[in-house]
C-alpha cells in the first residue's frame, strides 16, 4: 500500500506503523498532508496511565523572546500564567508575636510603654534636665522622677485632648480635669523650658561626627528597645516618614508632595498586620559611612532589615527604594521584595516603556533573580511591579484581569501609610523651636502605639487606643499625683485645728463661697470650712461627702 498524499485511516501496531515509515516513505515525496499514526491499545506507548500523564510536572513553555537592558540585564519575556525558571524562597509562617521577654513582663499599660521608654532613659533625661536648669536659673532646682512622668503624662493628654493653645488645657472652660488635677501650668511650663536629653558641655565635640547628638543617646536606645521587644510577621513595608516642623536644624526637610511640607525625615519600616514600628532612623544627610557607589534607598533598606533578614520575610517598598540590584542583596539574605519601580531605571527594558497601551493588559519578564510585571491599569498608565517572591505571574478572572502581584502589593503597601495616620490621629505633636523636643514628640508618639500594640498581644483584651492613651497617661501620673496630695494632706495636718484667739481663717473649700471666714476645719482632709460650704452632721466639707 502508498501512504503517499494521503492519510492513514485504518489502526496500526506501533511496531507496523514504524516499518511502513522506514521502508516505504520518502519524504522528499509528500505533498505536505499530516500522517496520523494512532497506536493500539495494547501497543507499549500506551501502557502509560493518562493519571501518570497528569501528575507529571508541566513543561515550561518557551520563552517569547529575550531582551537586554541598558545596564546589560536580560530579561526573557514570558506568557502570563508561565512557571518562571527560578525557585523562590521558603516564606517565614509565623505572624508577628511579641518577645519572651516583654510577655513575662506586660501586664499594664505603664509596663507596655516603660518597655520602650525606659526608666533608665527617664533617669538620663531627668538628670540632663536637672543640670540644665541648675546652670541658667536657679542652683536649688530639682525634679524628680514621678514628676517627669507625670509631665510626659500631660504631654500625652494634650494629643488626646485638642485644644488652641497650652494655656487652654488649664483653663476653666476647656481645660482637662486629669490635667489640672496633675500639674500645674507654670510648673509644666518651667520643665518645658529646661527639658534636655544630653550633657550639653560635651554637645559640641559629639555634634562633629554625629548630628544628632542633642538626642542620639536617647533616640538609640528607643529604637533598640522596639527591635528587640517584638518579632514582625511576614510582610514588612518600609517608607519615609516626615515628621512636620519648622525648627532650625541642618537636616530639616521639604517635600513639596507632604501636607505639612517641612519636617525632619526618618526612614520607617513597621509590620503590615499590626503596624508595629519595628526600625526607625532619621535621615540627616550625606553619609559619609555609606559605601561608594550604593545608592542612597539599598542602603536605607538594608539597614532597616538588618535585624529581621534571613527568615524569609518580604519587604515591600515603593519606586523609590525598589531595584534589581536590592532585590539580588536581599535574596542573598534570604529575603524577597515586592515593590513598584520606576520605568527609567537602567535595568528595565525598554520594549516595556511603550506609553499606548491596551487596557487591562500584563507583560511579564524573568531574570535570574526576580519577576518584573508591566500592568497597563488605564490606557496611558502603566505600573512596573518587581517581585522576587513570586514563581508564577498570572491574572485574576475579574473585569480589571490584575496580576497577582499587583493585587499583593495593593495589600501590603499601605502598611506604612497606616501606622503615619494612626500615629497623626493622637499626635503629641506641639510647635516648639528645638529640634530635639520635635524628635522627642514623635518618639513618645511612636512609643505609645507600640505600646497599644505590644499590651494587646501580651494581655489578649482589644482596647480603643484613646482609651489606651488616657490610661497610660493615668498610670504615668499616679505616683506623682499620690505623693502631691500626700505632701498638701500634711501641710493641712500640721496647721492649727483652730485659728489664734481672737483671729479667723479664710475658708479652703471655697464650694460655695468666694472668700468667707471659717474657725472650723473638715474632719477628713483638715481644710477651713465655713458654714455654708460645710455639711451638718458631722462637720464636712463639699467635697467629702
Amino acid at each position: 500500500p502508498h501512504l503517499q498524499g494521503k492519510k492513514m485511516q485504518r489502526r496500526l501496531t506501533t511496531q507496523q506503523a514504524l516499518e511502513m515509515i522506514l521502508t516505504e516513505v520518502d519524504p522528499c515525496d509528500s505533498d505536505g498532508e499530516d500522517l496520523e499514526v494512532q497506536p493500539d491499545s495494547d501497543s507499549e506507548l500506551s501502557d502509560q496511565s493518562s493519571d501518570e500523564e497528569t501528575a507529571s510536572a508541566p513543561k515550561k513553555r518557551p520563552c517569547l523572546g529575550t531582551e537586554t537592558a541598558k545596564d546589560g540585564t536580560v530579561w526573557r519575556e514570558e506568557h502570563v500564567g508561565t512557571r518562571l525558571p527560578f525557585t523562590p524562597i521558603e516564606p517565614y509562617a509565623a505572624d508577628g508575636e511579641p518577645m519572651a521577654k516583654a510577655r513575662r513582663s506586660i501586664s499594664s499599660c505603664l509596663q507596655s510603654f516603660l518597655c520602650f521608654i525606659t526608666l533608665d532613659m527617664l533617669h538620663s533625661i531627668q538628670e540632663w534636665t536637672v543640670q540644665h536648669a541648675q546652670q541658667t536659673e536657679h542652683v536649688h532646682w530639682f525634679m524628680d522622677l514621678p514628676e517627669l512622668m507625670a509631665f510626659i503624662a500631660i504631654v500625652i493628654l494634650r494629643g488626646v485632648h485638642k485644644v488652641p493653645s497650652v494655656n487652654d488645657c488649664w483653663s476653666a472652660n476647656l481645660g482637662n480635669p486629669q490635667i489640672i488635677g496633675t500639674m500645674a501650668r507654670n510648673r509644666f511650663q518651667d520643665i518645658m523650658q529646661h527639658l534636655r536629653f544630653d550633657d550639653k558641655s560635651t554637645r559640641s565635640d559629639r555634634a562633629k561626627t554625629d548630628k544628632f547628638a542633642a538626642i542620639s543617646s536617647v533616640w538609640g536606645s528607643f529604637v533598640t528597645n522596639c527591635i528587640t521587644c517584638y518579632n514582625p510577621g511576614l510582610h514588612i513595608t518600609v517608607d519615609e516618614q516626615l515628621f512636620p516642623s519648622k525648627t532650625r536644624c541642618s537636616f530639616l526637610q521639604y517635600i513639596a508632595s507632604k501636607p505639612d511640607k517641612f519636617g525632619i525625615k526618618f526612614w520607617v519600616a513597621c509590620d503590615l498586620k499590626s503596624k508595629y514600628i519595628c526600625n526607625v532612623f532619621p535621615y540627616l544627610g550625606k553619609d559619609p559611612n555609606r559605601p561608594t557607589g550604593e545608592r542612597l534607598s539599598e542602603n536605607v533598606v538594608m539597614r532597616l532589615m538588618e535585624p529581621f533578614l534571613d527568615k524569609g520575610r518580604n519587604v515591600t517598598t515603593d519606586n523609590f527604594f525598589t531595584s534589581l540590584s536590592l532585590a539580588q542583596k536581599l535574596l542573598g539574605r534570604k529575603t524577597t521584595i515586592l515593590g513598584t519601580v520606576n520605568k527609567i531605571r537602567r535595568e528595565i527594558p525598554q520594549s516595556t516603556r511603550q506609553t499606548d497601551r491596551n487596557e487591562f493588559t500584563t507583560q511579564v519578564f524573568s531574570t535570574s533573580a526576580a519577576t518584573l510585571t508591566a500592568y497597563a491599569a488605564k490606557r496611558k498608565k502603566t505600573v512596573y511591579i518587581l517581585s522576587s517572591m513570586h514563581s508564577v505571574v498570572q491574572t485574576d478572572n475579574t473585569t480589571k484581569r490584575k496580576p497577582n502581584t499587583v493585587t499583593l502589593y495593593n495589600k501590603t503597601k499601605c502598611g506604612m501609610d497606616v501606622m503615619d495616620q494612626m500615629v497623626r490621629e493622637y499626635t503629641v505633636r506641639k510647635g516648639t523651636r528645638r529640634w530635639p523636643v520635635a524628635v522627642f514628640y514623635n518618639m513618645i508618639d511612636m512609643a505609645a502605639l507600640n505600646a497599644h500594640v505590644l499590651y494587646q498581644a501580651c494581655t489578649g483584651t482589644k482596647e480603643r487606643r484613646v482609651d489606651f492613651l488616657v490610661e497610660l497617661a493615668r498610670e504615668l501620673a499616679r505616683s506623682h499625683v499620690a505623693a502631691k496630695k500626700a505632701r498638701k494632706e500634711q501641710l493641712l495636718r500640721t496647721q492649727p485645728s483652730t485659728p489664734s484667739p481672737g483671729k479667723r481663717a479664710t475658708c479652703q473649700v471655697k464650694h460655695r463661697c468666694k472668700k468667707n471666714h471659717a474657725t472650723v476645719r473638715c474632719v477628713h482632709c483638715y481644710r477651713y470650712t465655713c458654714g455654708k460650704c460645710r455639711r451638718q452632721i458631722p462637720w464636712q466639707c463639699q467635697d467629702c461627702e
